[in-house]
């Protein structure tokens, strides 16, 4: 019932978004080249990539609903489990403060994520926008709750416990044994080496947004299309 009433909450305050919370592309674009003036940042995160981020990222943060907008966390699932996947952005420096490893969803693909769902038990990751919420001691230990924000996309990732924590399948050694991470059960899991770190930059009502160039995600996403309402989906 909890978990319900905080969707509906999310619902009710993400159905006023409209076109004027996104900058103008001129904006964005300044925003982006003056990001990817970083090596570190030009050399690790691909510019679509993160012109979607940020698209998204504005649009939250102009209509109040990212208690931390210190940064901006990308995941991108078009990028295969044995490279770094994970980057959190530092959005007032204008930097990267972490990269990291991150496993998919067992039922979403192997050595690449090519499936995606907002299914409870289909075990496979969601893409979308996420708010990140609290942290908590469960059975995989120090983790982050994820609140799915878009409606038809991610907005069960409370009711499927999709959560940010540490996994022993996520690490180099494991990719030298098996020629790729270990998969989660729909969960961004993280090495144990970096886990805490990450999810200490993030917690507290940041931007996640986590990406893959499928187009069933970016054609109804009403953060990346701002004239969708997200109480009446195209």
């Amino acid at each position: 019932m909890a978990i319900r009433l905080i969707c509906l909450v999310m619902f009710f305050a993400f159905s006023h978004l409209d076109a004027q919370c996104v900058p103008s592309q001129k904006e964005l674009s300044n925003s982006i080249q003056t990001l990817y003036r970083t090596p570190e940042l030009r050399n690790n995160i691909d510019y679509t990539v993160l012109r979607k981020a940020m698209t998204g990222y504005y649009a939250l943060k102009n209509n109040g609903m990212l208690k931390n907008d210190k940064v901006l966390t990308i995941i991108d699932y078009n990028q295969p489990s044995v490279k770094k996947r994970l980057f959190v952005i530092d959005m007032d420096r204008n930097r990267l403060l972490a990269s990291s490893l991150v496993a998919h969803g067992k039922n979403s693909g192997q050595n690449h994520a090519v499936k995606f769902s907002n299914v409870p038990g289909s075990f496979k990751s969601s893409l979308g926008f996420f708010v990140t919420d609290r942290t908590y001691e469960g059975k995989h230990g120090y983790s982050l709750r994820l609140q799915g924000i878009e409606r038809g996309i991610n907005d069960n990732a409370l009711m499927r416990n999709i959560v940010m924590h540490g996994a022993d399948y996520v690490s180099p050694d494991f990719i030298r044994r098996h020629g790729r991470l270990g998969r989660s059960h729909g969960c961004p899991a993280l090495p144990f080496s970096q886990y805490r770190q990450v999810i200490d930059l993030i917690k507290g009502g940041s931007c996640l947004f986590i990406y893959h160039g499928d187009q069933n995600y970016a054609g109804p996403s009403n953060l990346l299309n701002p004239r969708i309402s997200l109480h009446n989906p195209a």
